[in-house]
């Protein structure tokens, strides 16, 4: 057996049962017995301490790509309803931004309606309006529904047209909530990935450019390829969370100033 000479000031640290040990080898420098011995133990008690080690996988909000996925609306669905002589028409959609629900209402908002409440859900953020109907009696339920339903990145508009009958505080909570609820019960679903994988063909000038971006959008799974064909360029693979990709693609654009094509898979 080969014995390396341990230097007298040498200082040893190693980690133990979640404890930091550190100690001066001066005693140890000179004798190969002790060394070995040493070795050995540090070696036998590391050995013990990774086999006790339980292995978890830990879920979180940029995991895997079936950790984080979710249940939204295949199509736009339409669930009309008529409630003490007040029409109530309901309409869901898939959205997958603050700005695409703004649009999605104002495309659908009728003006000529007594009232237009909403309520959308996207992940952890979720908003919702009554529209002129007292505090709390249309928008709440309607948001209480999309909820309870299950699905994610929906937004439901509820429109109303009042036929002269009052529906009271509680009517008009279970009006809302009730229609949204109906018009989302046999709406066509799809499910999605957390992550959706990308790719990108660039130029070797805009890789700093565009791996700022991958940083910025917390990509993951990142390769190259330089088997593309062309000596100038390089392709990108990643993976990006589900609500990310829209906004990446046009933050890459935007920042590399050129026609890029992107890949979705």
């Amino acid at each position: 057996m080969h014995v390396h000479k341990i230097p007298s000031n040498s200082t040893l640290s190693f980690h133990h049962h979640h404890h930091r040990c550190k100690f001066n080898l001066t005693n140890f420098a000179n004798n190969p017995r002790i060394s070995v011995a040493l070795f050995l133990s540090l070696s036998i008690s590391s050995a013990c301490t990774r086999r006790r080690t339980p292995t978890m996988a830990v879920a979180g909000k940029s995991g895997g790509d079936g950790g984080g996925a979710f249940t939204t609306l295949a199509e736009r669905v339409t669930f009309e309803k008529e409630i003490k002589k007040s029409k109530f028409i309901a309409i869901a959609a898939p959205v997958y931004s603050e700005q695409s629900a703004h649009s999605f209402l104002s495309e659908v908002r009728d003006n000529r309606a007594t009232h237009n409440c909403w309520a959308y859900k996207i992940g952890d953020q979720y908003r919702s309006n009554d529209d002129g109907e007292p505090s709390g009696t249309a928008g709440k339920p309607i948001y209480s529904a999309i909820d309870t339903s299950g699905v994610d990145r929906v937004m439901v508009v509820v429109i109303r047209y009042f036929g002269g009958i009052k529906l009271g505080t509680g009517g008009l909570v279970r009006a809302y909530g009730g229609v949204t609820s109906e018009c989302l019960r046999n709406a066509p679903t799809r499910l999605v990935k957390s992550r959706v994988p990308m790719g990108v063909e660039v130029s070797f000038d805009l890789l700093g450019l565009l791996y700022h971006q991958l940083q910025s959008y917390q990509a993951a799974d990142v390769k190259q390829d330089y088997e593309t064909g062309k000596d100038d360029t390089t392709m990108v693979t990643f993976k990006v969370d589900f609500d990310k990709a829209d906004s990446l693609e046009d933050a890459i654009k935007s920042s590399c100033g050129r026609d890029i094509v992107f890949i979705k898979h």
